[in-house]
């Protein structure tokens, strides 16, 4: 793209004026638009830097929607107030598509991460996921080529959620299926999922795994339950497919750890010695372990945990993630600013994270969007 051949240097220069200027132009509109979302006096140094000034076509999987269909359904059932509410429970497309618009997020994989919990009861468990699934399923028919979905599935009702996967995965052109950290206390290693991931290996499905706080843990007054509390979900459920061998049975799953991993990628020399010296598993499975999980990056990752995630994972498994709405627009905007000016990614790997693997790991999304 940049070599020229024949001319003159000054020729050449010339003839590259005009496409250097349209792209200047381009990069600085889209930076000013990521940045309007931002209030006057927030720093956000070095957004342009180098080669990684802001890029169109960004894919956002950890991308969170709650459209009309699915909000009536949880103020109906109690879990969120008729007006108000949580800010992701306040979701509109309007400001959704503005927000993707002004960061240069082509797409988003959009996923509803109810509690297991709240699927508890059976007959609740068939009808709210119906709504949940189609309610996204919907999203994505009216804007084919700015969303994909997880589907939702009920965790604790291991059969249904088996059919419920198919459903989604065969009839409503789903991308994945989410599963939450969690359920009532059991992991994703124990073994009341293990006909799940067999099936999900058998359809070599991805799963975008959603934290939730620990069961039964004290709460610390003062600091929510997603700053420290989701990331040691995430890293427990990780582990406990690793202790289980669920990894090992069921190789062609893609299983994604929300935010960065949790605490995975920095502890994983602390993994090692699990099994060296109190019975887990073999010290040189955790390195392929890591290497097996994909990661997004709405951890926020940059710029502090990027180095440990790369080296631990490689670029070519980490995904570009916002965590919309729960971030605010001008969250969003922060910190997709502070992921283009890493200087822990080079050009490759910030092309890899935003869109590349995304593409790579959704066939069914990249054939849509072209």
């Amino acid at each position: 793209m940049r070599s020229e051949v024949g001319g003159s240097r000054n020729d050449r220069q010339e003839k590259r004026m005009p496409e250097m200027t349209r792209r200047r132009a381009l990069q600085v509109s889209g930076l000013t638009a990521a940045l309007a979302a931002v209030p006057a006096g927030v720093p956000i140094a070095g957004a342009a830097a180098g080669d990684r000034r802001p890029a169109r076509g960004r894919i956002d999987v950890h991308h969170h929607a709650v459209p009309p269909k699915m909000r009536k359904w949880l103020v109906d059932i109690g879990m969120i107030p008729p007006t108000g509410g949580p800010r992701w429970a306040r979701w509109t497309l309007e400001e959704t598509l503005q927000t993707m618009d002004a960061n240069g997020i082509a797409v988003g994989v959009a996923s509803a991460p109810a509690p297991a919990e709240v699927f508890q009861d059976r007959e609740v468990a068939v009808s709210g996921v119906r709504v949940c699934n189609e309610s996204l399923a919907e999203l994505v028919r009216d804007n084919p080529t700015r969303f994909g979905f997880f589907a939702n599935v009920a965790m604790l009702h291991p059969d249904l959620a088996i059919r419920q996967a198919a459903h989604a995965l065969d009839e409503l052109g789903a991308d994945g299926v989410l599963l939450t950290t969690s359920a009532d206390g059991h992991y994703l290693g124990d073994r009341m999922f293990e006909p799940l991931f067999a099936e999900l290996n058998r359809r070599r499905a991805v799963v975008f795994t959603h934290p939730v706080a620990p069961k039964g843990i004290v709460e610390v007054p003062g600091v929510g339950d997603w700053l420290g509390d989701f990331l040691l979900d995430t890293t427990r459920t990780a582990l406990s497919l690793i202790a289980a061998g669920t990894l090992e049975r069921h190789p062609h799953v893609s299983i994604i750890l929300s935010h960065g991993g949790g605490f995975l990628p920095y502890m994983a020399g602390r993994a090692e010695r699990w099994g060296r010296e109190d019975g887990g598993p073999d010290p040189a499975k955790i390195r392929p372990a890591l290497r097996r999980f994909h990661y997004d990056t709405a951890l926020p990752t940059s710029p502090y945990a990027t180095p440990s995630l790369l080296g631990a994972a490689g670029a070519d498994r980490v995904l570009f993630g916002t965590d919309w709405p729960a971030n605010s627009a001008r969250e969003v905007a922060i910190n997709t600013a502070e992921f283009d000016r890493d200087p822990g990614l080079n050009g490759r790997a910030h092309r890899a994270i935003i869109r590349g693997n995304a593409l790579r790991l959704f066939p069914r999304l990249a054939a849509r969007i072209g």
